[in-house]
């Protein structure tokens, strides 16, 4: 029943601020489109714990850097960026192009902002990354990244990709690791929501350094692992690492290769 409640206020708080967005977008300037969603955020937040039952903590605030930094966060559910987005001021996001096919998102979007990118990578994403991360960083705004690209089940995680570290390399800004277990409460994209004490942990920021691999293995390490030891401490299960999986790109063109054969 929680879950049922859940998604009629989801999708209608979705509809009402969706609209209200799109009116505030004849205003100049972002900054009352952006009091919107900003309101938005904070009323899935409510319903998160008031509806659906999930109590979250976000820990580690004070770790956040002075000015401009980029966000490198752990991606389990919807309902992390609604948390990073009420939680950080002043805060930018990348998403992928997937977001545009929903009916007047593309323009909330875009006069959000936000960081749109090609899901597919290569050079192309990394120039849209690199020209949109420029202005965002020119206008002082925080960057908010999921290095994954996808949404991951607890205990799972995808390949990160670099272009968090050539954003944080080519202007110069400190990167906040973030993990979560909410992926217990909220996975993915489910319909089914189950009550429980969540965490949103922001770690010490890290810097970019010259060696990327190095740079990615670390981010890696330290949001994989203590994600990991947040789902140890809430479900009172031994602490085990996350697996590496393919993303679902790679398993579709997994399976188009084996079709081929």
């Amino acid at each position: 029943m929680r879950s049922i409640l859940f998604a009629c206020y989801y999708w209608a708080a979705t509809v009402f601020y969706a609209l209200s967005a799109v009116l505030l977008s004849i205003l100049p300037g972002r900054r009352p489109m952006r009091g919107a969603i900003k309101l938005y955020t904070h009323r899935m937040m409510w319903g998160m714990r008031a509806i659906a039952g999930i109590d979250i903590t976000v820990k580690g605030k004070e770790r956040l850097p002075d000015g401009a930094f980029i966000v490198a966060a752990k991606h389990h559910s919807w309902g992390d960026g609604f948390v990073l987005y009420s939680s950080v001021p002043n805060l930018t996001f990348v998403t992928g192009d997937h977001m545009e096919k929903f009916p007047l998102v593309g323009g909330i979007l875009r006069k959000l902002g936000a960081i749109i990118v090609d899901n597919c990578g290569g050079p192309e994403a990394r120039k849209a990354l690199t020209e949109s991360s420029a202005l965002a960083h020119k206008e002082g705004r925080r960057i908010l990244i999921f290095p994954e690209g996808n949404l991951a089940k607890p205990g799972e995680h995808f390949r990160y990709r670099s272009g968090v570290y050539f954003m944080a390399r080519d202007f110069g800004l400190p990167v906040v690791p973030v993990a979560t277990n909410l992926g217990l409460f909220w996975q993915q994209q489910e319909f089914k929501k189950t009550p429980g004490k969540a965490t949103i942990e922001f770690l010490e920021p890290i810097e970019a350094g010259d060696d990327k691999n190095a740079f990615l293995k670390k981010l890696r390490d330290v949001v994989e692992g203590r994600s990991q030891e947040l789902i140890a401490e809430a479900t009172g299960q031994p602490l085990e690492p996350s697996v590496l999986v393919p993303t679902p790109d790679e398993v579709k063109k997994m399976q188009a290769q084996t079709a081929a054969v």
